[in-house]
């Protein structure tokens, strides 16, 4: 979709030209530490990049390189919008994982590993949850969502708060995905008149243009897997209960709930990894217990031999089932087990999700705000 106001003419040179500039930046940004080491983080997974660490780059080599990236793509040159604050204790926390990784005393798989949060999930860290509403522009609750603590024990480096659609896009009705007041409309790195998707629009474009190697989304109906999919990412949407949902701006307590985003698979299994968890102020992640193990520790080659995949064939353009279709021959090359599957009518079923929505909303909210410091 063209904007107003571009012809056609002067949007593709500016698409062409942000593309030409998406393509230096990996050399712009070329790094190195301290020691020397060359730093490398585009399309960098989170097992390359604790390579990289073990063989002497430091984590705050490699978050400055992220940062470097945010400060050239973002608000300049293809400006994606994909994030709304950088963390300005995140070269800190870089300088203390090293520290303990010096010292032998590494605290999990992702120490020294930068992430991103999606904007409605609060940080003890001295940046605002906004939502992407101005009303909550001066939210500096310093508290954190039990699942950032859960990524702090493990080390990670909160690098800041990403873009998304204000209020987890339950703004109104007609409200524009990937747009907030505070951080404005996300583009996608790919095709930047194209777009990201929503709610978690921030998180998706910024792993897909590299400001780091995960983030983390929310989900209510779609917002983490909508967005990795137009980002070309790999998005799961736990089940209710697997994932804390306290200090994370609500929508609906029976829908919401947090989910990573990656780059891979194995990537988004080992951020939910350190993602899980119960809660005892959230009774939903009572229902975790005995249902938490390592999530990437089944990922092999053969780990789809034998397992039964539904499949749905909705109508969709003749270039995207292609595709579509070259998928589910990979997935039977891997072992699968393909079984096309009926969805039984949905007639109605917006309707009634939607008032479920609206009538949640109204009580979660007023309690996250009565609670709020």
């Amino acid at each position: 979709m063209i904007r107003a106001g571009y012809d056609r003419g002067e949007y593709g040179m500016m698409i062409r030209t942000a593309a030409v500039a998406l393509l230096m930046l990996p050399t712009a940004l070329a790094a190195q530490d301290a020691s020397n080491v060359p730093v490398q983080v585009e399309e960098q997974s989170i097992d390359a990049l604790r390579a990289q660490m073990t063989q002497g780059t430091s984590s705050v080599a490699i978050t400055q390189a992220y940062l470097a990236r945010i400060a050239a793509m973002d608000r300049t040159g293809p400006t994606l919008r994909a994030v709304i604050a950088t963390n300005p204790d995140a070269l800190a926390q870089a300088k203390a994982s090293d520290a303990r990784r010096k010292a032998g005393k590494p605290l999990g798989a992702l120490d020294g590993i930068p992430v991103l949060i999606k904007d409605n999930i609060e940080t003890r860290d001295p940046i605002a949850t906004t939502a992407g509403s101005l009303a909550l522009k001066d939210n500096v609750t310093r508290r954190d969502a039990p699942v950032v603590a859960a990524l702090r024990k493990q080390g990670a480096v909160i690098l800041g708060k990403t873009n998304l659609s204000e209020w987890a896009n339950i703004r109104s009705t007609h409200s524009i995905s990937g747009w907030s007041a505070v951080g404005g409309l996300v583009r996608n790195p790919y095709a930047l008149d194209r777009t990201s998707c929503g709610s978690s629009s921030g998180s998706g474009a910024a792993v897909a243009a590299s400001y780091a190697a995960v983030a983390i989304g929310t989900e209510t109906d779609g917002s983490v897997v909508c967005p990795s999919s137009m980002n070309g990412l790999v998005g799961l949407k736990p089940t209710l209960g697997m994932v804390s949902r306290t200090h994370v701006v609500p929508i609906s307590h029976s829908q919401d709930t947090p989910g990573p985003m990656a780059r891979s698979v194995r990537d988004a299994a080992l951020l939910f990894n350190a993602m899980v968890g119960v809660d005892p102020a959230d009774p939903a992640t009572r229902e975790s217990q005995g249902h938490i193990h390592d999530f990437a520790a089944p990922l092999a080659a053969a780990s789809l031999k034998g397992v039964r995949v539904a499949v749905l064939r909705p109508e969709m353009p003749d270039a995207l089932k292609r595709h579509y279709e070259t998928t589910l021959e990979v997935l039977k090359a891997q072992g699968a087990i393909l079984v096309d599957a009926d969805m039984p009518k949905l007639d109605g079923i917006g309707e009634a999700e939607l008032l479920v929505l609206q009538t949640e909303l109204k009580a979660d909210l007023d309690t996250y705000l009565a609670t709020t410091p």
